[in-house]
């Protein structure tokens, strides 16, 4: 089972020290993932419900952001050569999908095919507004995209038409090291989230309890079926988020499904990296100790 981390990338306290840190423990700790996440404003006040708090307000401070996710994640590339680069989850159809096939692209190409693309389609309708950006019709946007992003990655000339996005015959380079494109995995824990992990890739889920993995993954199956796809064509990552990690939650949640455990990752000084990664070693093992089962 593979142990990755959830860092989040809250300034000010996000410093290039604390990401030397990371990237280091990381690298001497055999992290598969370092996964990072992306607001690029945020508002003191808002309407939008946050799903992952009772509340529903996101646990963010006024006077705090977070970093850009691939210039972060740019800067983990050159800091670390084994440990994988993630975002968990990039807001695709808030974007220009060409910049980001291109970004993405990019980094892969300098990072030696050590890309994964989570996406999500947003819950801060706020964040749309700022952005200019349309909150209608955002899902069958980021499906469009996701389209969109396959072929600039995978053609030699790319075209694309379609409801959201149309695309004239263009050329794209560099292509990404990984073949046919980086993983693609899709954030969210609603039916329709479900649904497009089972078209387009992997699922990245949140704040679950190993039964609540499991629940959700028969779901799951059912639209894989559907899509004429299994659990073996897709990466499960689970996130505890808000919900302690153990030993033996890392053992249920392989137990449930899970492919990876991502372990939120809370440090504010260089100082707290080495605390933190110690406080995990029980996890990070219990993770090495899962034998994947033979296939039936």
């Amino acid at each position: 089972m593979k142990f990755d981390l959830w860092f989040p990338t809250a300034s000010p306290m996000t410093t290039p020290g604390v990401l030397e840190a990371l990237a280091e423990g990381a690298e001497q700790r055999g992290v598969a993932t370092v996964w990072v996440g992306e607001h690029v404003v945020l508002f003191e006040h808002y309407a939008s419900h946050y799903p992952y708090a009772e509340d529903g307000r996101i646990p963010a401070p006024s006077g705090t952001g977070l970093l850009e996710p691939l210039v972060t994640l740019s800067y983990l590339a050159a800091r670390t050569s084994t440990v994988r680069l993630g975002t968990a989850m990039l807001l695709l159809p808030q974007r220009n999908p060409v910049y980001v096939a291109k970004e993405v692209s990019s980094l892969d190409w300098l990072s030696a095919g050590r890309v994964d693309l989570g996406v999500g389609v947003g819950w801060l309708k706020e964040e749309f507004d700022a952005l200019n950006v349309p909150w209608e019709r955002r899902g069958k946007r980021t499906d469009e995209y996701l389209e969109v992003l396959r072929t600039l990655w995978c053609d030699p000339t790319s075209r694309y038409h379609g409801e959201s996005y149309e695309l004239p015959a263009c050329e794209m380079y560099p292509k990404p090291v990984q073949q046919p494109h980086p993983p693609i995995h899709i954030g969210g824990e609603t039916p329709a989230a479900l649904r497009r992990a089972a078209r387009h890739g992997g699922w990245h889920t949140f704040n679950r309890s190993p039964a609540e993995l499991a629940a959700a993954l028969a779901e799951l199956d059912g639209y894989l079926a559907e899509a004429g796809r299994s659990r073996d064509d897709l990466r499960i990552t689970v996130c505890p988020y808000f919900n302690a990690l153990t030993p033996d939650d890392v053992a249920g949640y392989a137990e449930a499904g899970a492919d990876a455990v991502a372990a939120l990752f809370f440090a504010f000084t260089p100082d707290d990296v080495a605390r933190v990664f110690d406080d995990l070693e029980p996890c990070r093992e219990a993770a090495a100790r899962v034998v994947p089962e033979s296939p039936a």
